[in-house]
């Protein structure tokens, strides 16, 4: 009985026709190999080694074949079998998306990706073994026994043994990767089962020259040296070369599939990524260094999407902008120092129309103005530092074009009077007549960064240029004008905007008063 607490329940899903018999095809992945090396074995004794027996050497070479088949051969594929059928119970159960037991999973995942290794064994023994079997059987009845013969048995097993075993292998391997990982590994990474042992990449291609390169060529010197192999049967040479060569390329399409496919996926999903595709996984599934290099890429992509989230999120709380620039800095936290433009912005008459309107009614105005004033503020390039209860600082400076900030920040400042202006009438409609705004700026050098204590930081400016900007939205009041900039600000300006001068004005924390001018918002000359 499962523990339910240990269970893996799979997600459902629709399965093809090779993953729900992914079983049989495992068990049959190796069957051609196979016949053909037992073709080859068959042949070459034909033709090579019987013509050099006696007729009771025939009879006991032909018993000891049926020996083979009744005995051996049966226990092979019964080795084989088992541990697949070991499979099934589980196998169904994913398949119909019942809760498997994570002890029984993990043993599955570790058997299935051993398995390759397990038929390798299982098959070189089988054949291997048909070395000394047949020769000492033919010893054993007391006739001379050519030792041409010898040669020819152990160089018709060996050929066989390397047609059919290594290409089993990677037969074997790659219909594993194609069916039964999809079901057995729906949460869990193959790269990262204990106690699996997959072919590396490295030995991979060992494997691969030897079964594409050694094989065929081992095969040819076989028959090239064997006395009159060649000469006997010229044609089988022939035919052996062809079967070699074939099986060559058998295992090199094999090997891309299971190498060169990774890489060629890997490089598409990195261009994706690099083009700004975030939502990009590779659904490949390998055991070996491939596994690992591929879990790790949907990680980085998984982190990068995480990434961006964080940031659209943040940024809707603190700005785009400065999102990007707390993100950049990281853990250094800190501040410095660098020429900016601040504006302050503030509602007018707010506090006498909250207390004769519903809060409700007050909230919807402010959104809608706020709403507006971030759009114009970043269109400009400037980023939404804080909301102030019924009014805003905003920082222009920080980050791509930081030299026009002074620029920046006046037309964004005509675009929120604009704003105002050219939308009295749904003002009107949120129950707020005669909505205004007064909106002060000011130029230089302030301290901007992530300030506060280790665990509580805002990221924000700081300074007396920040005061003030402060001061100079004040006195909008004072002037009756909806936008006031400074003299300092003035001086950076490189677009024709009108500028009216004012008297000079004292603030609070400065000894000389400060020149100030008013923005003519009716100018359409503030270009971006």
């Amino acid at each position: 009985m499962n523990r339910i607490s240990d269970a893996v329940t799979p997600r459902p899903r629709s399965w093809s026709f090779a993953q729900r018999h992914a079983l049989i095809l495992v068990l049959l992945s190796p069957v051609l190999a196979n016949l053909v090396g037992s073709l080859f074995n068959i042949l070459y004794n034909q033709t090579q080694v019987q013509p050099l027996l006696t007729e009771r050497q025939m009879d006991r070479f032909f018993e000891v074949v049926k020996w083979f088949n009744l005995v051996v051969y049966p226990i092979a594929i019964a080795c084989f079998v088992v541990p697949v059928t070991r499979l099934r119970p589980i196998h169904r159960r994913l398949i119909n998306g019942d809760p498997v037991d994570r002890d029984e999973l993990s043993s599955a995942q570790r058997l299935i990706i051993n398995l390759p290794w397990w038929f390798l064994i299982v098959a070189a023994i089988g054949w291997l073994i048909c070395i000394p079997v047949f020769p000492l059987a033919l010893i054993a009845l007391g006739e001379p026994v050519f030792g041409e013969v010898i040669t020819h048995l152990i160089t018709s097993f060996l050929i066989a043994s390397l047609i059919a075993v290594t290409q089993s292998f990677f037969a074997v391997e790659l219909t594993i990767q194609k069916t039964l990982f999809p079901v057995f590994f729906q949460s869990d990474s193959p790269a990262s089962v204990p106690g699996a042992r997959p072919l590396s990449i490295t030995h991979r291609g060992l494997l691969w020259s030897f079964t594409a390169v050694v094989c065929p060529v081992v095969s040819l010197l076989l028959i090239v040296l064997v006395p009159d192999a060649a000469h006997r049967a010229p044609l089988f040479a022939i035919a052996v070369a062809v079967v070699a060569i074939a099986f060559g390329f058998a295992t090199s399409w094999m090997l891309g599939r299971l190498v060169v496919r990774p890489i060629r996926t890997l490089k598409l999903a990195s261009q994706r990524i690099a083009d700004g595709h975030l939502n990009t996984h590779v659904p490949l599934q390998h055991a070996d260094e491939f596994g690992l290099l591929i879990e790790s890429f949907n990680r980085m992509a998984g982190g990068l999407r995480e990434r961006e989230r964080l940031q659209q999120t943040f940024g809707r709380h603190v700005g785009q902008e400065a999102a990007k620039q707390i993100l950049q800095q990281g853990d250094a936290g800190g501040g410095r120092e660098q020429s900016v433009s601040i504006m302050f912005v503030d509602v007018r008459n707010f506090t006498m129309h909250s207390s004769q309107q519903p809060p409700h009614e007050i909230v919807a105005a402010l959104n809608t103005f706020f709403g507006a004033a971030v759009e114009r503020i970043e269109g400009r390039g400037g980023m939404v530092n804080k909301f102030l209860g019924d009014g805003l600082m905003a920082i222009f400076g920080v980050g791509t074009e930081a030299e026009r900030h002074a620029d920046q920040a006046v037309a964004a400042a005509i675009d929120l009077q604009s704003f105002v202006v050219d939308h009295a009438d749904r003002f009107i409609d949120l129950h707020w007549p005669g909505f205004a705004i007064g909106i002060g700026i000011n130029s230089g050098k302030a301290i901007v960064g992530s300030i506060g204590s280790p665990r509580r930081q805002e990221y924000t400016a700081m300074g007396d240029t920040v005061n003030v900007a402060a001061r100079v939205e004040s006195l909008t009041k004072t002037l009756t004008q909806p936008i006031l900039i400074t003299a300092s600000t003035r001086s950076l300006l490189t677009q024709p905007f009108t500028l009216h001068p004012q008297s000079p004005q004292n603030v609070k924390g400065k000894a000389v008063p400060i020149e100030l001018f008013a923005v003519e918002s009716s100018v359409s000359t503030a270009n971006r």
